[in-house]
């Protein structure tokens, strides 16, 4: 009966250190987006302990200052995660092996796995334990090294198109303020050479955030900017030019621009169990726009010189026929990442309108 009880601690253990390495491999070494449940809870547990100072917070400023050490203490928190289930893991393995007391157990797994040196082996088999262990502690350590450069290289790129767009689109930024601004600098026609950048950046944007999932929620340097806000500006200002604007532009580099958008959009959103409906189609299915807000975002580009097409109510229906691919994907990532106001895409929730305040809001 001892010997079975021995064997089935050693098997937990076994399962316990495996449980910790899968996690680490699918969240550092796996180059696609994979949902792991250690990782999911980690981030849901860490999440609890930034709440209650969030909604303390009285601006939100001062909740943007909160959320944005959110992602790097949970990233740095998962290696003490998995370390200490190596831990324990080797533990009850040594335990089930004969090294007794429980201290006994302790001081061995906790030499071998951060490579100390003050326990001895006593047997073959614990000196086989002893050498795996200490593998799996510099294992762990060594892919933390190498996966923060990779994401911060990636968190660099994401970053640079986003402060580049503020010049162009202000802030927050706004698919009508940039193709106003457009008109102004003559550069209108131009727009689908710019398209053409942002599709670049959507392809990058969907394999660096699934393969590097907690790159979704590290916030923007500045608390007015944001990833998720950008890609709003991009695909509205893609669709509305598609739509609504009458010049002669490339319009392939708005569509392809269109499709890398809410393909990278739908693949996040995959990785977060986030719902929509792949096969949407108007008028099956309302966006969050409303036939009003695009005609008043039409009158502001009169208003501003901008051609216009002489059929709104088509334009209105080609719109809608583009935003409904992102539409509800857009909106869920705002939210799921707290983002700054921003039109059509983070002011579409309740905490979206709540955010809107002088301390976030500005143009430049």
């Amino acid at each position: 009966m001892l010997i079975l009880v021995d064997s089935l601690l050693f098997l937990l253990g076994v399962a316990v250190v495996g449980s910790a390495l899968t996690s680490a491999v699918l969240t550092l070494v796996l180059p696609r987006g994979t949902r792991d449940f250690l990782t999911l809870v980690v981030f849901k547990l860490t999440w609890l302990l930034f709440l209650p100072p969030t909604r303390l917070a009285h601006s939100y400023k001062q909740r943007d200052h909160v959320m944005a050490l959110y992602a790097p203490l949970t990233l740095l928190l998962l290696p003490v995660i998995w370390l200490t289930l190596v831990l324990l893991g080797y533990m009850m393995m040594y335990w089930a092996i004969g090294v007794r007391p429980l201290a006994e157990a302790f001081l061995l797994s906790g030499s071998s796995l951060f490579t100390l040196g003050f326990a001895q082996a006593n047997s073959t088999i614990e000196l086989i334990l002893v050498f795996s262990e200490a593998g799996i502690g510099l294992g762990l350590v060594a892919l933390l090294i190498a996966y923060l450069p990779s994401m911060y290289s990636a968190f660099s790129y994401r970053e640079k198109a986003v402060n580049l767009l503020e010049v162009r689109a202000g802030s927050p930024p706004s698919a009508v303020e940039w193709l106003l601004r457009a008109q102004r600098n003559e550069w209108l026609e131009d727009l689908g050479e710019d398209f053409a950048v942002w599709e670049s950046w959507f392809a990058e944007l969907e394999e660096s955030h699934t393969s590097l999932s907690p790159l979704v929620f590290f916030r923007s340097p500045q608390p007015d900017r944001s990833w998720i806000t950008a890609t709003g500006a991009v695909l509205d200002s893609a669709a509305l030019m598609l739509a609504a604007v009458d010049v002669n532009f490339d319009d392939r580099n708005a569509k392809l621009c269109l499709r890398a958008g809410y393909l990278a959009l739908m693949q996040i959103a995959d990785l977060f169990g986030i719902w929509y409906n792949a096969e949407s189609r108007i008028p099956d299915e309302p966006i969050s726009v409303s036939r009003e807000e695009f005609y008043d975002a039409c009158n502001q580009l009169a208003d501003g010189g901008v051609p216009l097409k002489e059929d709104l109510e088509q334009g209105w229906l080609d719109f809608a026929g583009w935003r409904v691919n992102y539409d509800r994907t857009l909106v869920a990532l705002a939210a799921l990442t707290r983002a700054p106001y921003a039109p059509w895409s983070s002011d579409r929730s309740v905490r979206g309108m709540r955010d809107k305040s002088p301390g976030c809001v500005r143009d430049r």
